[in-house]
């Protein structure tokens, strides 16, 4: 059964493109100077960040990818997805850390730890991360409709006239229209993830069928035949845990929120939805490889395996709103991703090295004006990659290698500007070296393996301590200011002799604060009221982490 791209598909299209369009034009009302552009004033509710959480995180790359990994290797391979399922109880801990620092950009932060070059530096490199995973999930998107409509629009036709559409709310509304928009953009995600597994299942005979249809290790959790065993999950934990604090756009996603528990909810749960919708990616990609079977078919690309699936399995209707339903992924990401492409360039580069002291109109317009500029090379990036999954991890560990420079400024006071900078140079250099020397060739982008990546992180983390330790400590006074603003709840009004009340006073202090402190006593004085957000968030964070692996379990034992 083969279901042809019809009208009534174009008009769900549509109907998608004129309502979400109208409504972030209509959201721009609210946008009255650069923070409301940028930060969306801190004043969205835990729903809304939560959807900023799952929305901005959940990209067209992501189900691409992840349906064509099982398609061609089986279950296990969601790991490629859920590596920051272990560690995503951490995200509790860390997101704080972008609220209290009172600042728009990760780049700034990294100003204000290790000083301007360093914060210039990053913002660079945050540009070109923005560049790539707008890149890739651009073509993760192409890739899908251009076969589920059979190829009526060509996958490049697709990344031109998804980029015009979020473009236009996105460059007048910023934070604003994105977060509202993607409220409603995340209900349609969870549709596409869901909707071709009835159906699919129905097609291929049961699970009798897909069973019957496909090797015994298809069905495994855990695959170390396939290369997926506990190094490889570890080595892409590690990539998440360490990358994650290092993203460019955690500041929108953390530290908008009206209040810090807010921002917490937001990046944890929305975070778990994720998660929970990734297990409906695997499953179509076993169902799409059981249809494969039956319809006696060979898919060149297993990244083609989802549009196929939307090709063979939906009809007229629920073609165009499967269709709807992966622009608004794309659409989602892309247009939190453009906004803080903006406030990057503006914050950390015009406003600091082009035009001091700039109006709050000029900074506004400089930051849609950039943002569309920036957003036009991820369009030439979505032209020139291939494997979207390989874009995805590409993405990925370079802001791991980042993240050390991030992630160690934040719980080692010593780490110092020296050591940042050549943590960060030498594992990019041993990734490639290592890669180089596998592959016999320089690439880009290379297929993303345990090994080089975990050899490259030690190399980081040994060169930030050592580098640190053997050259000059940075400012004093730069240093205790930068950790005092951590050790403040964001959400307080009062003010006593200039300041905010310690967190510690309300149990809202940091775990991950300075870690070699653990070892004075003063930080396990009043350890259990001190830290009582923490923990109490973090012990909940891991109840939710059981019940997805049980699910996962629960449904393979079906099979």
């Amino acid at each position: 059964m083969k279901n042809e791209f019809s009208w009534l598909d174009i008009l769900v299209i549509a109907i998608y493109f004129i309502s979400i369009t109208s409504y972030g034009l209509w959201l721009t009302r609210k946008v009255k100077n650069s923070d409301d552009y940028f930060r969306g004033n801190r004043s969205f509710n835990k729903w809304i960040m939560i959807a900023q959480g799952f929305g901005a995180g959940t990209h067209s790359e992501n189900f691409v990818a992840q349906t064509g990994a099982s398609f061609q290797m089986g279950f296990a391979s969601i790991w490629y997805q859920w590596k920051n399922l272990v560690i995503t109880p951490f995200y509790w801990l860390i997101a704080p850390w972008y609220r209290r620092s009172e600042r728009t950009t990760v780049g700034e932060i990294i100003e204000d730890r290790y000083g301007k070059k360093m914060g210039l530096f990053y913002s660079i490199f945050a540009i070109l991360f923005f560049i790539f995973a707008q890149g890739a999930m651009l073509k993760g998107a192409g890739k899908v409709i251009s076969i589920a409509t059979s190829n009526m629009i060509s996958t490049d036709g697709v990344v031109y006239a998804m980029t015009v559409a979020f473009i236009i709310y996105s460059f007048f509304g910023g934070l604003v229209s994105s977060a509202y928009a993607t409220f409603i953009q995340g209900f349609m995600i969870i549709v596409l993830s869901i909707m071709l597994i009835p159906l699919g299942i129905g097609e291929v005979g049961g699970i009798t069928g897909i069973k019957k249809s496909l090797p015994l290790h298809f069905f495994n959790l855990f695959s170390p035949e396939l290369g997926i065993g506990w190094f490889t999950i570890l080595m892409l934990a590690l990539n998440g845990v360490i990358g994650i604090t290092a993203q460019p756009h955690m500041v929108s996603m953390c530290a908008t929120g009206v209040t810090e528990r807010a921002g917490r909810i937001g990046q944890t749960y929305g975070s778990f939805v994720k998660r929970t919708v990734t297990i409906g990616w695997a499953f179509t990609g076993l169902i799409v490889a059981a249809l494969v079977i039956k319809n006696g078919v060979n898919l060149d690309d297993p990244e083609m395996a989802f549009g196929y699936a939307t090709r063979e399995l939906l009809f007229p209707g629920l073609l165009g709103l499967m269709v709807a339903s992966i622009l608004a992924a794309n659409m989602s990401s892309a247009s939190n991703f453009m906004v803080n492409t903006g406030a990057l360039f503006t914050q950390n580069i015009y406003k600091g090295y082009i035009k001091k002291n700039p109006t709050d109109k000029e900074l506004l317009w400089t930051g849609r004006l950039s943002s569309l500029f920036l957003t036009t090379l991820g369009v030439i990036f979505a032209l020139y990659i291939n494997s979207v999954l390989n874009a995805f991890l590409f993405t990925e560990t370079i802001a791991a290698f980042m993240g050390i420079m991030m992630f160690g400024g934040m719980v080692w006071k010593k780490a110092n500007r020296y050591g940042a900078i050549m943590a960060v140079l030498s594992s990019f250099i041993l990734y490639y070296y290592l890669n180089y020397i596998h592959a016999g060739s320089f690439e880009l982008v290379y297929e993303w393996r345990p090994e080089p990546f975990g050899w490259s992180m030690l190399m980081g983390f040994g060169m930030l301590v050592l580098v640190s330790l053997l050259t000059k400590s940075e400012p004093k006074e730069q240093t205790d200011k930068f950790f005092d603003n951590l050790l403040r709840l964001s959400d307080e009004k009062r003010i006593k002799n200039g300041q905010k009340p310690l967190a510690a006073e309300m149990g809202h202090d940091l775990l991950l604060l300075d870690l070699p402190s653990w070892f004075t006593k003063e930080r396990w004085k009043g350890f259990p009221k001190r830290y009582k957000e923490d923990i109490n968030g973090f012990i909940f964070a891991w109840l939710f982490v059981g019940c997805l692996l049980l699910l996962a379990w629960g449904i393979l034992q079906i099979f």
